[in-house]
């Protein structure tokens, strides 16, 4: 079977062979940036990891989940037709929205989660889902929007009624659905030539970037009112 055979890909030559690896770059990225700016910053700041602890160990995972997704694509860019590039588009798109905008919500409030899940949404749907054209393009700008959105309203409404188990939840659904999108783009592309290969320094520099951005906002971005 065609899940078989991409499980055994992880292992090989293909760009699928470098996922794991890219999902643990990725979180030693992370880390090493939350325990570093832990001991310069972090700790001086009262209860800080009963108040944002989960939600930025969480936004590292989501991250770590997403950046294979977007590594693998780059690898067979052209490889893909239409219909699958607005799937990798509507996907990447709406999850990149989605977990940030509820983890940044889950803190900051409404506003701030929504602004930044659409932002970081529609950045990486379009970057991704451009791949088939317009469509693509289209599909990431709606998912990044609807995403962020959906995300932030999400945590906001759960915010009384086991929020952190509803962050649980979402991103256990999340990774099953980017292993999809892994596995959609390991068939459509098996017959294909990789187009570009890199190093793991496009991972880091990502992960470096969203995890600074989402860290700042999570421990020192604007609130809403029901948060001061």
């Amino acid at each position: 079977m065609s899940f078989k055979e991409f499980i055994k890909e992880l292992g090989g030559k293909r760009v699928e062979g470098e996922l794991v690896k890219t999902v643990f770059y990725s979180l030693l990225t992370s880390f090493i940036f939350l325990g570093i700016l832990y001991f310069l910053k972090l700790k001086n700041i009262d209860n800080f990891i009963p108040k944002y602890g989960f939600y930025l160990f969480f936004a590292a995972l989501s991250y770590a989940i997403i950046t294979p997704a977007i590594r693998q694509v780059r690898a067979y860019y052209r490889g893909l037709a239409c219909m699958p590039g607005m799937m990798v588009g509507m996907i990447i798109g709406v999850i990149a929205g989605f977990l940030p905008g509820f983890y940044v919500a889950a803190t900051n409030g409404m506003f701030v989660g929504s602004v930044f899940g659409m932002s970081v949404g529609i950045l990486l749907g379009v970057w991704n889902g451009k791949c088939c054209g317009v469509m693509g393009f289209m599909e990431g700008i709606m998912a990044g929007f609807m995403g962020g959105l959906m995300g932030a309203m999400t945590a906001f409404m759960l915010l009384n009624d086991n929020l952190k188990a509803a962050g649980i939840i979402v991103f256990a659904i999340s990774a099953v659905t980017i292993t999809g999108l892994n596995y959609m783009i390991y068939k459509e592309t098996k017959e294909t030539q990789r187009e570009s290969k890199e190093d793991n320094l496009f991972t880091v520099i990502l992960t470096f970037l969203l995890m600074s951005i989402t860290t700042y906002l999570i421990v020192f971005g604007p609130r809403s009112a029901i948060f001061q």
